[in-house]
Order: C-alpha cells, then sequence, then structure tokens
C-alpha cells in the first residue's frame, strides 16, 4: 500500500538538477511524480519513479544524498470538492498531514495525489472505509 518516495537533498545552484535528472535518464529510470521544496541555499527534490531501489543507488554514486520516505498515493474524485473531502477525513480523525503534491497522471476518471502522513496504515483504512482508495505501489511504478 505504501510508495516509496526518494528525497534528495539539493544545493540551490544552477545545473544541480539536470544533474540529478541525467543519472536517472542514463540508469532508464522513469519520474512518476515530482515535487520540490526550497530555501535559499538549497531544495529538497521529493521523487516517484518506477525503480527507487535501483534510482537510490544511482543517485548515491553520483554523489548525491538520498534518503526514502513512505508515502500513500490516492486515487480521488477529480471534481471541486475531492481533495477536501479526503483531508477532512484525516483532520477530523486526528491524522496530521505533513505534505501533499500532485501526481504526473491520472487514474480513470480521478486524480492521484501523494500524501506524506503520519499514520500510513491507518489513513488508508479509514478512507478505504469512505470509498477513497490507496494505490498500491507496484501499480505506481508501473504507470
Amino acid at each position: 500500500m505504501a510508495v516509496t518516495q526518494i528525497s534528495v537533498f539539493l544545493e540551490n545552484k544552477s545545473g544541480r538538477l539536470a544533474e540529478l535528472t541525467e543519472v536517472l535518464a542514463e540508469a532508464s529510470i522513469n519520474i512518476r511524480a515530482l515535487s520540490v521544496a526550497e530555501t535559499v541555499d538549497y531544495g529538497v527534490l521529493r521523487l516517484i519513479v518506477d525503480n527507487p531501489v535501483l534510482a537510490c543507488e544511482h543517485l548515491r554514486q553520483a554523489g548525491f544524498t538520498v534518503t526514502e520516505t513512505q508515502v500513500l498515493a490516492l486515487e480521488i474524485p477529480d471534481r471541486p470538492g475531492g481533495l477536501a473531502g479526503a483531508i477532512r477525513l484525516l483532520s477530523n480523525a486526528g491524522i496530521n498531514v505533513e505534505y501533499i503534491y500532485a501526481f504526473v497522471g491520472k487514474a480513470k476518471d480521478n486524480a492521484l495525489v501523494v500524501l506524506r502522513l503520519e499514520e500510513i496504515e491507518r489513513a488508508a483504512k479509514l478512507l478505504k472505509e469512505h470509498g477513497i482508495e490507496a494505490v498500491p505501489a507496484e501499480n505506481i511504478y508501473r504507470m
């Protein structure tokens, strides 16, 4: 159910992102979702890729600082309020959303979002009870 997300710490300087994407390209690793949080000196690039184990290996060999985190990928209704309903369910249950970002594509008529949560298993169960499905990691990696 949980999906492996890779976080890479990048110096905020020209060419560093290009180097990272070239490492992934040379290893035939496809990016499925991404988000960048930045400050003046550095950024954190969060990635979902089709082969996280291989991606981490190649990025570390290229000198990047890489961590792995478990996140939840959800299919939510692609309509106004679809995301709000899911977030409200989590909030009402006292489950904190640490961060969220959108996915590159869609699943059927639904949007895909990635959430970093305090309690992934509990959140997935709660959302499933209300008709919001977590997307299995293998499905995400194959998209």
